[in-house]
């Protein structure tokens, strides 16, 4: 009876939610757009119109991230500020702003300080490089080539509209927005910079600005009216279907993922299920002094096991990211390889998603190549790429199909005690059928290894793997990070190393820990070959091609290691 009694008023909230909420909370926009003449008063007519919208909307997004610290709206804030009658009467809808929707991970959910910690060096080279745009007209076109070109190094812009989708979008106009925040109150060199950008087609990659033609504006009329009317009869459906949806999902039973993937995980998924309690005990109850590591999808911790082996626990937290969970087990299920993480089991528990690994007692790269007390000697570099490089050679290769991992970085290539590397987080992994070129997907992975051509025709493949390695192997060398080899002017890796490789001292290019104890035939030799990996497409090697070249980088170290003693 009680439970009776509890679902009935969660019904009755339920109901007062739908109904009430909508008309009680008529909340005013927090951009200060009132007085924006394009924004309120255009009807999108001129060619012009949209380039002006989307500009005054980046600054009162800018003068938003100054006073709040807050980048993006998220789609509730967005409605506020543009309801859908001013959408349909004025056409800002058409404009593309919408797209600048915040709340769905990465990117898109940062905040201003997110922004500096994460992409500051970012932030740094765009105000430098834009600094001058609005210096005189002697110098301008000079100046706003250098503003554009910095601008299209840290977005990757694509003329494609589809790609705005991809997180690398949100991330540079996250970078463009915080810039704007910081200087908001010069707005003429905000205003020059804005001009500057749009001069040359920067917000273009949102798709076509419109016309103001009269077929195309009744398309989207058309389109908004039927959407209005499918809400309200969608709105009247959902209170007919409250109560037999409340009571399904009370009684809703965890997905049977043996059937995931045509059954490819039996029988691995009855023998490999481990137990919500043994879970909690290995971990100490998910105790936070056993946290090694965390991520959008969820935190990763430190364990033991009933039979004392030392595993590591993927807590996932996120219900967006249950796809990661089921993609992971039928990835990883049957699959064993040296230099991939060994899948040990898994636990689905109410709402709750566990995956367990073996432990890598070493950590990541990422950790050994940026953290201030910690080493790596250049032949123990070329065993670590050497061995992520073969992990991969496996998986495009594997007899079933070919498995392309899409988020080759230095945080998912593990080192175990032996300090041998190792693959892991499949949760975006692709596997092609036997004979496929390609498999078309949204455009997913990090910023700054995403393969520019993938970026463009969202076409997954093996190349795109072999061009994020190659980006790996260069910071595998140097030591940086992807976009700040120097502090005082970035440029990307790939960049400085092609410069340094025609006629440069290439020596420039080492990691300066290792104190100049390297081979530098051999380092001429890995550079060259990173750069083929991040070079055109149909010139890239197959990652067998790159374990060979590797050893023999390896083979020219180990001879001249044993020359000099």
């Amino acid at each position: 009876m009680a439970k009776l009694k509890l679902k009935t008023q969660l019904l009755f909230f339920f109901i007062i939610l739908v109904f009430v909420h909508p008309k009680a909370s008529k909340a005013s926009c927090i951009l200060n757009i009132e007085h924006s003449s394009s924004i309120q008063n255009s009807n999108c007519n001129s060619g012009n119109c949209c380039r002006d919208v989307f500009n005054e909307y980046l600054y009162a997004l800018g003068l938003m991230a100054n006073e709040t610290g807050q980048i993006y709206l998220n789609s509730t804030q967005q409605n506020h500020c543009f309801p859908s009658k001013h959408l349909q009467n004025n056409g800002v809808l058409g404009c593309r702003i919408e797209r600048l929707t915040g709340g769905y991970g990465g990117c898109s959910s940062y905040r201003k300080v997110d922004v500096l910690n994460k992409l500051g060096n970012m932030v740094s080279s765009l105000d430098e490089d834009c600094r001058s745009v609005n210096s005189g007209e002697e110098h301008e076109q000079k100046a706003c080539s250098s503003c554009y070109r910095r601008w299209e190094e840290i977005g990757g812009l694509s003329n494609d509209g589809d790609e705005f989708n991809s997180d690398t979008h949100m991330c540079s106009f996250a970078v463009l927005i915080t810039v704007t925040s910081n200087i908001i109150h010069d707005k003429k060199r905000v205003q020059a910079i804005y001009d500057c950008l749009s001069g040359q087609n920067y917000y273009y990659s949102l798709g076509n600005e419109q016309t103001g033609s009269a077929t195309s504006g009744d398309k989207r009329r058309t389109r908004r009216e039927l959407i209005l009317i499918i809400g309200l009869v969608g709105l009247a459906a959902i209170v007919l279907i409250a109560v037999p949806i409340w009571i399904f999902c009370s009684k809703k039973t965890p997905p049977d993922l043996s059937s995931v993937n045509n059954g490819s995980c039996d029988p691995y998924c009855d023998e490999s299920k481990i137990s919500p309690k043994e879970i909690y005990l290995a971990t100490n109850n998910l105790n936070e002094a056993n946290l090694i590591g965390r991520g959008i999808a969820g935190k990763v911790y430190r364990g033991i096991l009933l039979n004392g082996q030392p595993v590591a626990v993927k807590h996932i937290i996120n219900d967006g990211y249950a796809e990661t969970f089921v993609r992971e087990i039928t990835s990883l299920s049957h699959i064993r390889h040296p230099n991939l993480v060994g899948l040990l089991g898994f636990c689905e528990h109410n709402d709750e998603c566990f995956l367990v690994y073996e432990l890598c007692h070493n950590g990541n790269l990422s950790q050994w190549l940026y953290g201030k007390d910690k080493v790596l000697s250049w032949n123990q570099r070329l065993q670590i790429a050497i061995g992520s490089a073969r992990g991969l050679w496996f998986l495009h290769t594997y007899p079933e199909g070919c498995i392309v991992h899409r988020d080759i970085k230095p945080t998912n290539i593990l080192i175990d005690a032996e300090f041998q590397a190792k693959l892991s987080d499949f949760g975006l992994s692709k596997v092609m059928d036997i004979g496929q070129s390609y498999v078309s997907s949204e455009v997913r992975g990090t910023f700054g290894y995403v393969d520019p051509e993938y970026r463009r025709n969202h076409r997954v493949n093996a190349k795109g793997d072999v061009y994020s390695y190659g980006i790996v192997l260069l910071q595998i060398v140097s030591g940086q990070r992807v976009i700040n080899l120097n502090s005082d002017r970035p440029m990307q890796l790939n960049k400085m190393a092609k410069f340094l490789s025609r006629g440069g001292d290439i020596t420039e290019f080492a990691d300066p820990k290792l104190n100049g104890d390297y081979s530098v035939e051999a380092l001429d030799m890995v550079i060259k070959l990173a750069l083929s990996c991040t070079g055109i497409k149909p010139e890239r090697p197959s990652m067998e091609q790159v374990v060979l070249g590797l050893e023999r980088a390896l083979d020219k170290s180990i001879q001249m290691k044993s020359i000099t003693y």
